[in-house]
């Protein structure tokens, strides 16, 4: 059944921010807020978001919103009920949906924030019109959301597509998630950081090349896997490096798919930008109360 209203609650959970704002039915971002994601303990930094929802909202009311979507990095368990996102050392096994639902008092329902970027790019962004895709964060960390048929992959605990954690540097940097040479160990803002002992904006244009190879050493894995013909990506990393980190990784992708229904695939910015993780949050709710995002 359509909501009679008209906005959704939006929030964005990241390693570096947390964000909340409006978003109305046509996908368009009514009012929004941020913060840096800092608190002492998990009880601490749930407050911070508390405080970020109501100087996103700007003077609405909550009980003119229809539902809260969430779009936050993982992994989590199945519908977003306990989520332990890896740059996020507060929060291990926080029962963020139910917390959430209890304080705001309407229906939350949580996502992968990847998963909910690939909902805002199909719905609003470089995607639109496309049944097949991959999107990504290329951000404090690296995730992805998957689209073939049309239909967003979920997999078994709601934890499909991520890419950041396919190996694409064998023996490499140690990972969070404790592998060896993940795309996340060796392309995040964190490893840049690490490996650099820079801020990621800093980096020379050596590793802004290295790093558009790495995405697109990994993304040449899924588009040969499942016959896409579009990457979209988003995250301060990718966009903040621009012109240099696409093209490098554009030539990572053709050296990489030779296979028939690979060849051409391409590489493109997130067409929403900064915008995209609160969209793909308001996705998130949209979705659920049966309204067309354009994906299933």
């Amino acid at each position: 059944m359509t909501p009679a209203c008209d906005q959704v609650l939006a929030i964005d959970i990241g390693g570096t921010k947390l964000a909340a704002g409006v978003v109305d039915r046509a996908g368009r971002i009514v009012s929004s807020a941020q913060a840096p994601t800092v608190g002492a303990d998990a009880e601490d930094l749930f407050e911070v978001l508390i405080g970020v929802v109501t100087e996103g909202i700007a003077g609405s009311e909550l009980d003119s919103m229809a539902a809260c979507g969430v779009g936050s990095g993982g992994p989590m368990s199945a519908g977003g009920v306990r989520i332990s996102p890896l740059n996020i050392g507060q929060w291990r096994d926080f029962p963020l949906r139910d917390r959430l639902a209890e304080r705001l008092g309407m229906d939350v329902w949580v996502d992968n924030d990847a998963k909910a970027l690939a909902l805002a790019e199909g719905w609003q962004g470089a995607a639109r019109g496309s049944g097949n895709y991959l999107a990504m964060v290329v951000s404090t960390g690296v995730g992805g959301g998957v689209v073939v048929d049309g239909r967003l992959l979920d997999g078994h605990a709601g934890n499909a597509g991520h890419i950041g954690h396919m190996i694409v540097e064998p023996g490499g940097r140690l990972c969070g998630c404790g592998a060896r040479g993940c795309l996340e160990a060796e392309a995040s803002g964190t490893a840049i950081r690490a490996f650099t002992g820079a801020h990621p904006a800093e980096a020379s244009e050596e590793v802004r090349v290295r790093t558009g190879e790495m995405v697109g050493r990994a993304v040449a894995s899924v588009v040969n896997l499942l016959d896409l013909r579009l990457a979209c990506v988003a995250g301060s990393v990718a966009l903040g490096y621009g012109d240099v980190f696409f093209a490098a990784a554009q030539a990572e992708l053709d050296r990489s798919c030779r296979i028939g229904h690979a060849r051409g695939a391409r590489i493109v910015p997130g067409g929403l930008g900064s915008s995209g993780p609160l969209v793909g949050a308001g996705a998130v709710a949209w979705r659920k109360l049966g309204v067309e995002v354009g994906v299933r």
